[in-house]
């Protein structure tokens, strides 16, 4: 049983490189096809995206890795923006990374904590400290001397007698370097959290977007497999039906 429909743009499996041999001109741009792909193993969607602009293309044409690559992105993001309106730069990266088939997760903390500067960084010593224990205990020990230190020497010459007026003043200057310091840090803090929220979202949106893809070959695989089942099955019958003939 002879098949003369049309090809199928898309086949059930991934895009994969041609075979190696003799050079292969790309059927879209007419230059050497570097890493060559097979028209019969893109996905459907873009297959379809590329005969719409080529319709010469057939099952066994060979393309460019680049034209897939700009077919693929221009299809994701025409996607996205069908659902939720228009991208933004983040999105455009997560886009174009899936594309070219490229991890988008990073160590956020490596790459911020390489980039301190001196003072950042004895901003985040001083509010690591200035925020634990051992600094409160070590400044509760300081403030039990200097008191007991002054009334216990009423009748010398103290540095500072009760009410303490130095000790007031020195707490005073303490608390305004302090809490400019400690706003830093918490600044920087923040600055570090949006980077890490943003890369949750590309690598969320990544996930999604791979497994909508995912979705789409399977659902395609299955409706190939039973075109074929039925295919196989009405040969089947063919077969059968000459057998009865000839013995009769």
């Amino acid at each position: 049983m002879t098949d003369t429909s049309a090809p199928e743009p898309p086949a059930k499996r991934s895009a994969k490189p041609a075979r190696h041999g003799p050079k292969q001109h790309c059927a879209i741009c007419g230059e050497d096809a570097r890493e060559p792909m097979v028209f019969g193993m893109i996905r459907p969607a873009v297959a379809k995206a590329m005969l719409a602009d080529h319709p010469e293309l057939t099952a066994d044409s060979v393309i460019c890795r680049k034209h897939l690559v700009a077919y693929r992105t221009q299809y994701v993001e025409d996607m996205l923006e069908r659902e939720r309106g228009e991208l933004s730069d983040l999105e455009r990266q997560v886009v174009e990374s899936l594309a070219r088939e490229e991890t988008v997760s990073r160590n956020v903390d490596e790459a911020y904590d390489d980039e301190r500067t001196f003072g950042e960084r004895a901003a985040d010593v001083v509010a690591d400290f200035g925020g634990s224990w051992n600094f409160i205990g070590l400044f509760a020990v300081i403030l039990v001397v200097w008191m007991a230190f002054n009334i216990w020497a009423t009748t010398r010459a103290v540095f500072d007698p009760y009410p303490f007026i130095l000790l007031n003043l020195v707490l005073s200057c303490l608390a305004a370097i302090q809490a400019p310091i400690i706003m830093m840090s918490q600044k920087r803090q923040e600055a570090k959290d949006r980077l890490r929220s943003e890369n949750d979202y590309r690598v969320n949106l990544k996930a999604e977007l791979e497994i909508r893809n995912l979705h789409d070959k399977v659902d395609h695989l299955i409706t190939r497999q039973w075109e074929r089942l039925a295919e196989i099955q009405q040969i089947q019958l063919e077969i059968m039906q000459d057998l009865v003939d000839k013995r009769r």
